[in-house]
Formats: structure tokens, sequence, C-alpha cells
């Protein structure tokens, strides 16, 4: 794919407001006009010549406009790739190439939200715009898209540097937009002829919803929707829970920042890791990871970097927990860890994670990236006068890593890579530093010598003074508070070394 010119471009659209700046720059830079309906009408009260599309098809619009565009001397015009096979028939049947369409969809959503009728709200299903749309974006590397009137400046600042042409990067930026816009305007137009039955929010997926023993409580009934045996192999247990998937989720999430290093163990609860360590065998990981918080533990998550092997399932078989994962087990341990039948084991088949995270809520869905950002050394910005060697920087790193899955605000307390203590869900910064020091001694562990890691900064001095009186040696925050300083003098003060990640990893 390459730069390409644009030289007629078809325009339908259903608001006209912001297309006037595009239409007079297209005309100036000697690009041919086609469309069809209102949208001509609008450009010719502009006094800007447009072809109409009915001149040719040599059909006109019909069925009260519900069919305009669908035609051959359309589509071919924007199927066709710029190569020879393809533009001999375009020449052989009389198509013009047409290399840029605009459109923006009928209000489907704006009139079902308005309160429309049922025949209202079905004459707003865009049948035409929404093939145009998906013919471009197909072709984008020949054709631009340009599917909504959300995307009007970035047209007009495409046609204002790069004249009448297009760059590849361009064309398929906007057929990745153009595909957003049009599962976004599917799944409305599903949503309202669906609204009536239930579950349903994913039944575009091929896979049949898991039907689970009930939700967040008793009370609540609950589905899954996804690619359950795809993941795992469930090897033993009872069928797993709302509460069993979403911790699991977070278990995943936690353990793939240690994929590929030494054997590492983590227990969570509800969501948050209050338990987790690093050492030269799984062993050793598992009973530093418990040592964390052994209360905590009972009815946890547990999962594994690496492979359980026969002591770790005498081990974790001594106590109660709801789920246990790795990503193999030894013939003995799956003997062993097999016997309890209600407890869970999950072998895990898959680790790779979605590179999207979504949130139903306000009967919507929020989307986001997924949070894969982790530090490397060469990001902790040191911001004191007294320095991190490079195995003092490793252990910051370990406790920015944990830190990244608690519940904010949070502090996580780590010591020769084991959590100690941890702070969460706190809605003071400095209670969730007191809450992981006093946990780290009251699990018998003493702070002094220990790293800190905020998931934010620190907007006083208040938390680096208390971390000093408990004794931890080094700070690891992202800055950017206003008051920064405040922190960084009273470490020089005191001795303390802090470095600045400059990534905030919010979870909420």
């Amino acid at each position: 794919m390459k730069r390409k010119p644009i030289q007629k471009a078809l325009l339908s659209v259903y608001h006209k407001d912001g297309l006037e700046p595009i239409a007079r720059r297209l005309h100036q830079l000697g690009v041919e006009l086609i469309s069809t309906g209102g949208t001509k009408a609008f450009l010719e009260s502009l006094g800007l010549p447009v072809t109409a599309v009915e001149e040719l098809t040599s059909y006109p619009s019909i069925l009260d406009g519900r069919v305009k565009t669908l035609h051959p001397k359309v589509f071919g015009g924007i199927l066709a790739r710029r190569e020879e096979a393809h533009l001999a028939q375009l020449r052989e049947y009389d198509i013009p190439e047409i290399d840029l369409v605009v459109v923006d969809l009928y209000p489907f959503e704006q009139t079902v939200a308005g309160g429309g009728s049922e025949a209202e709200i079905i004459e707003k299903i865009d049948i035409g715009g929404i093939a145009l749309i998906r013919a471009a974006a197909k072709n984008f590397g020949d054709v631009v898209i340009v599917p909504s009137r959300e995307d009007y400046g970035y047209l007009q600042k495409m046609l204002e540097r790069e004249q009448a042409f297009s760059e590849a990067e361009e064309r398929r930026h906007l057929a990745r937009r153009a595909f957003e816009v049009s599962s976004h305007y599917d799944m409305a137009i599903f949503s309202y002829f669906d609204e009536k039955e239930a579950p349903t929010a994913f039944k575009a997926d091929a896979r049949p919803a898991i039907r689970l023993r009930y939700g967040e409580n008793p009370h609540q009934k609950a589905h899954f929707f996804g690619p359950l045996n795809e993941r795992f192999l469930q090897l033993g247990g009872k069928e797993l829970s709302y509460n069993n998937l979403v911790d699991i989720d977070a278990a995943l999430n936690l353990i793939n920042e240690f994929r590929g290093e030494k054997p590492t163990v983590a227990v969570l609860k509800h969501t948050n890791p209050c338990g987790l360590a690093q050492r030269e065998t799984v062993f050793e990981a598992w009973q530093a990871a418990l040592a964390g918080d052994p209360v905590s533990a009972f009815g946890g998550i547990i999962i594994a970097n690496t492979a359980i092997d026969e002591a770790s399932a005498e081990a974790i078989n001594g106590i109660f927990y709801e789920a246990l994962v790795a990503p193999a087990f030894s013939e003995r341990a799956k003997e062993i860890l097999l016997k309890k039948k209600k407890r869970i084991v999950l072998q895990l088949k898959d680790d790779r994670l979605p590179a999207r995270q979504f949130k139903s809520l306000l009967g919507g869905v929020l989307q986001q990236d997924a949070d894969f950002k982790s530090e490397t050394p060469e990001e902790l910005r040191p911001v004191t006068e007294k320095r991190a060697d490079e195995a003092l920087l490793q252990e910051l790193l370990f406790a920015n890593r944990v830190v990244k899955h608690l519940k904010s605000n949070a502090i996580a307390l780590t010591k020769n890579r084991q959590l100690i203590g941890m702070g969460c869900g706190q809605t003071s910064r400095i209670d969730a530093l007191r809450q992981a020091i006093e946990k780290a001694r009251r699990m018998g562990f003493d702070p002094a010598g220990s790293v800190l890691a905020s998931d934010a900064f620190f907007p006083f001095a208040d938390s680096v003074e208390a971390a000093h009186k408990a004794g931890i040696s080094a700070v690891v925050q992202p800055g950017g508070s206003i008051r920064d300083q405040d922190s960084i003098a009273y470490c020089n003060q005191h001795g303390l070394c802090m470095v600045f990640s400059g990534v905030r990893h919010f979870k909420h």
C-alpha cells in the first residue's frame, strides 16, 4: 500500500453540519463530487458542482429512498483493487473509480432514545450507508473511508496536509474507525430488538453462554460469555462461580507480570493479592506467599507461573482454597490435589491476555486498553540524593508490579521478593500506607529495610514520613504532584531513596 490520489468522492451523509468546509476543500483540489438525495441538494446549495448517483447508475432513488447507492456502478468503483484485472472490468462496464467515501449514518440510536415509534425506528436502520462504510473500509488499500461526522476533522486535516492524496497509514486508521462505527451501529440495532430478552449481551459470540451457579450473591443470576474452555482445562473441583471467575481473571493478570521468571506464587482474595513471593523453587515461593497472610489465604485463589510439583501440592493441600491455577501439574501433584473434590484445579492452556478490557455500567459498556505497562530500570528516575543500587532497583520494580494489581488507593511493601504488607481500597493514600505497615507487623514482618510502592503520587510528605518512621528504605511512586518537592526534601533530610516511575497504575 502506498500514497493514493483522491479524484472522485462519494458523499452520502445524514447530518450536514461540518460538511461544508470538507466539500469546498475537495472542490478546490479538483476532486469530483458524487452524491444523492439531501446531500446532493446541500452541496448544490453551496454552489458546488456535483454528479448525482442517479446519473452514474441510470436508476432513480426508489422505494422511498431505501435504494439509492446499492448498485454495481457505485460499489464496483469502491471495491475495485487498483490493479489491471479489476481496472479492466471497470473500463468494460464504464464504472468510475471512487477514491473517497464520506458517510454519516441515519440516527438510529437518537430515534430510539427520543421515543420514536417502531415504524420511525425501523426507517432509521441505515442499509446503504453501512454497506458503503464496509465496502470502502474493506478496500482501504486504495480507498479513504470517513464513516461519521465525528471524523470530518480528521479528513479536513488530511486534505490540508496531503492535498488530494492519502497515505496508507491514514487509510488504515480510518478503516479501523469505520469498523468501530459499523459494529457499534449494529450492536445498537441488535440491542433494540433484544431488549426484552435476557441474558443476551453477547449472543453475537458463536459460543453459547455458560450459566453460572449464581452471580456475586446467591440471589443474582449470572452467565459467562466467552472462550473459557480455550483458556483453562479444569482438572477437578466444583463448577466455577461468578466470583471465582472475577478472582481468577485478576490472578491471571497479576501472574503475567512474572511470566518466564523464577517460580512465583500469588494468593488473591477479592481480586487483591494478599500474598506473593518469588523464590528458587515453587515450593519455597508458595511458603513465602502464604506467610504474607495465612489468614486471608483461607478460601482464596492461588496461582503460580510454573508447574506445581508433589511437594508444593502437599503443602497447598493443607489449606482450604477456592481455586488453584498453574500452567502444569506433575502426575503426583494431580493425584494429591484432586482428592479434595470441591476444590477447583485449573491447568492454564492460554495465558495471553486480551488487549481490551470492558466494564458494564450505566446501562452501557466502558472499553479501555489493558494496562500492560511494566516499568524498566531505565524508566525509574532517581529524585533523591540517596540512589538505588542494582539490587534495590530490582526490588523496587518488583514492588511496583505488585501494587499495580491492588485496588486504589494502594500501597505494597516488599522485601526480598516477598509481599509483606499491603493497603488497598482506601480513600486516602496515608491510610493505605498505615494499613500496609500495620498488616506487615501483624503478620510477623519487620517493615524495616523493605521497599514501598504506591500506585499514584503522594500529595503530601506524610506518606514518606510514615515510611521513614517504619524503617522503610526506599520508595517508588509515579510522581506528578504539585507538592512532589515536599516528599523529596523529606527523603533527602532523612536518608531515604525515592524514584519516580512516571506512570500511574490506578485500579478501581
